[in-house]
């Protein structure tokens, strides 16, 4: 619902300014919000500032250069108006005027700091913005042996610089909303201009414009939830990445990005499945051996997701099995069914791995050691599992921790966990049905109009070419027809 005082506008009278100002603030009730009053030049000057988001040293030459003017005698005599003589004076290259308390609100909360002058029905905004935070770092996530070490953090401004660092493109675009009834989060679309589709940058644009929401608590994931219809969908339709490397080779590419302020991970749209299967180290390293990684990783993927059920069908059904690879399954029965075992064993493993978050850093390595050797050995012992559930619950968890994008492992998983119980209760039709699901769901889905199973299906050559293997950057020379490029020629 919009407020009442959003159309309110500035009056003339410091005093009745400084009333609403008051009330719509705070100020007297929150300790961090308040304001200074200076006398400039026979008239009243209101500075308004919140302690914890402005650069106190800024703000103290600003005041200082105001005072001076009292001191300055072509002030006192300028035949200019007052306002007109402070404004030339605020030591700042962003000012801004406005007239509506709204704005005025609005900019004051995202730290900059608001002068209201007496008998001027318009205010200046000043960006002295000083953010808490922490400086770029690499992301934990997505470490590459060799590459830079700088990452996004909280701060949309530093994410934004970072940005333009590597793209130096007159092209690029970072359109400003502030998204939220309360929070007015501030969200950046990014894209290159000419070589970004229109529609699709409008279609993103339409539907971060239409978002009402009370505030953005959870940044991005909230936001991707207005972007994308996920639904019951437990794939990940948007990329997330906290590398500004990254992010950037996909607006060469054509992509969308948004950033949210307070949110170190930027989305990058629209997205495929194999896009959250692609690291950064594959590009950081010689064509041959990026290919030989990006394999590794494929083969690592796909044991995630059918090593435990085709072991289980295996070890329930050994008569598939040929003569030669007959030591496959349990050699001896055990004293729970092998379904069970597996369900235990796999869902334990997403104990550890929740545990490992929770678990402060200085402890984690010796909780994971009792995991693995403790209970996993005492587990073997009394008979509750039999060591070849361990060793293939522990290869499909190393293919889950492989996997790039970790929404796309967590869903890897829950599809892994449905084609093993088809196997468990209907055998070679179980787990048939289960992978040709599997497949049938991914072609199914869409994410911002984009196929995501693209581009196997529909079939793409090319693309599929480009997937399979890392072409050296000379001769990668068109851009993903699938985000529909303006200009599809890379220019190399």
């Amino acid at each position: 619902m919009k407020n009442e005082n959003n159309d309110l506008k500035l009056s003339p009278s410091i005093r009745k300014n400084r009333k609403v100002f008051e009330e719509l603030l705070g100020i007297g009730v929150s300790f961090d919000v308040d304001y200074r009053t200076l006398k400039i030049l026979e008239k009243e000057v209101d500075i308004y500032y919140i302690t914890g988001l402005n650069d106190k040293d800024h703000v103290n030459v600003i005041i200082k250069e105001l005072l001076e003017l009292n001191e300055v005698e072509h002030a006192k005599s300028s035949k200019r108006k007052v306002h007109e003589v402070i404004e030339n004076r605020i030591v700042n290259y962003q000012v801004e005027e406005m007239d509506k308390f709204y704005d005025a609100n609005t900019q004051i909360m995202s730290g900059l700091i608001v002068i209201v002058v007496e008998g001027y029905e318009k205010a200046f905004a000043v960006d002295v913005r000083s953010y808490p935070g922490r400086s770029p770092s690499e992301p934990d996530t997505e470490k590459v042996v060799r590459g830079s070490r700088d990452g996004y953090t909280e701060n949309i401004i530093v994410n934004t610089g970072l940005t333009r660092r590597r793209v130096r493109d007159d092209n690029l675009r970072f359109e400003l909303l502030r998204i939220g009834e309360r929070s007015r989060t501030d969200v950046a679309i990014a894209y290159i201009k000419d070589v970004a589709d229109p529609g699709l940058v409008q279609q993103i644009r339409k539907k971060l414009e239409d978002v009402k929401v009370d505030g953005l608590s959870m940044s991005e994931k909230t936001l991707e939830e207005f972007i994308v219809d996920q639904k019951g969908n437990p794939f990940p339709l948007v990329r997330f990445t906290e590398r500004p490397d990254v992010a950037s080779a996909h607006l060469f590419e054509g992509h969308v990005i948004i950033i949210v302020d307070t949110s170190p991970s930027v989305i990058i749209t629209p997205t495929t499945f194999f896009h959250h299967v692609q690291h950064a180290e594959e590009y950081r390293q010689s064509p041959t051996v990026g290919t030989f990684v990006r394999w590794v990783r494929f083969f690592a993927i796909f044991f995630s997701i059918f090593l435990l059920p085709l072991w289980l069908l295996f070890a329930t059904h050994p008569e598939l099995l040929p003569p030669d690879f007959s030591y496959i399954g349990p050699n001896e029965e055990g004293n729970i069914p092998i379904i069970v075992q597996i369900l235990i064993a796999d869902i334990g493993v997403e104990f550890m791995r929740i545990a490992a978050i929770h678990t402060p850093t200085a402890v984690s390595t010796a909780m994971g050691l009792i995991a693995a050797i403790l209970i996993g050995e005492i587990a073997i012992k009394v008979g509750l599992f039999t060591p070849e559930i361990i060793l293939y619950v522990a290869i499909s968890a190393m293919g889950a921790y492989a996997t790039p994008s970790y929404e796309l492992s967590v869903a890897n998983k829950l599809a892994r966990l449905s084609i093993v119980l088809g196997t468990a209760f209907f055998g070679v039709p179980g787990l048939v049905i289960g992978f040709t699901l599997y497949i049938l769901f991914l072609t199914k889905t869409i994410s911002l109009n984009t196929p995501y199973f693209w581009p196997v299906i529909p079939f793409n050559a090319r693309a599929l070419y480009n997937i399979i293997f890392r072409l050296p950057v000379p001769l990668d020379k068109v851009r993903p027809s699938i985000v529909h490029p303006q200009d599809d020629k890379r220019n190399n």
